[in-house]
């Protein structure tokens, strides 16, 4: 029995991204570590940061990070324990939550996207001009899956 093997060029490719993905994680992490935010907690205030004051719903926030309903919940408690989001039931069905950000939560996500930025543009965007970056919205546009089918 034969074990598949990629190309040259498809393992360069994909080793290429899985350092670049890893040396950009690790670093922007580690500039959010002082402001004690954990990635996770830094995509879903981000997410909230972009909502607005009204907020989003819990399941949106768990979709939009693909997370499980379990895992997103506790990285919720986490958050709200620590003030920086709050949960209130939403109006129109009693079941559901909509999470917020305090205003400590948006100080610390005001102080994250400065951080973020800054170590985004010295890692990323500096090192490729508008046709790479074009390239790549493009590529993870195509990699993106359907919404409409049942696997996403």
């Amino acid at each position: 029995m034969v074990t598949p093997r990629l190309t040259e060029l498809e393992n360069e490719a994909w080793q290429g991204f899985l350092y670049t993905h890893d040396r950009v994680w690790r670093e922007v992490e580690g500039g959010l570590a002082p402001l004690g935010v954990s990635m996770a907690e830094y995509g879903v205030m981000a997410l909230l940061g972009l909502a607005g004051r009204d907020g989003m719903r819990m399941s949106e926030l768990a979709r939009q990070r693909l997370m499980s309903s379990g895992g997103f919940t506790r990285l919720a408690e986490r958050l709200e324990r620590r003030g920086l989001i709050k949960r209130n039931q939403t109006v129109e069905d009693k079941r559901g939550f909509v999470a917020v950000l305090t205003p400590e939560g948006r100080t610390v996500l005001r102080k994250a996207w400065r951080q973020q930025h800054a170590d985004l543009r010295r890692l990323f965007f500096d090192r490729l001009d508008d046709d790479d970056l074009q390239d790549l919205a493009r590529i993870w546009a195509r990699l993106r899956p359907d919404e409409d089918s049942p696997s996403s």
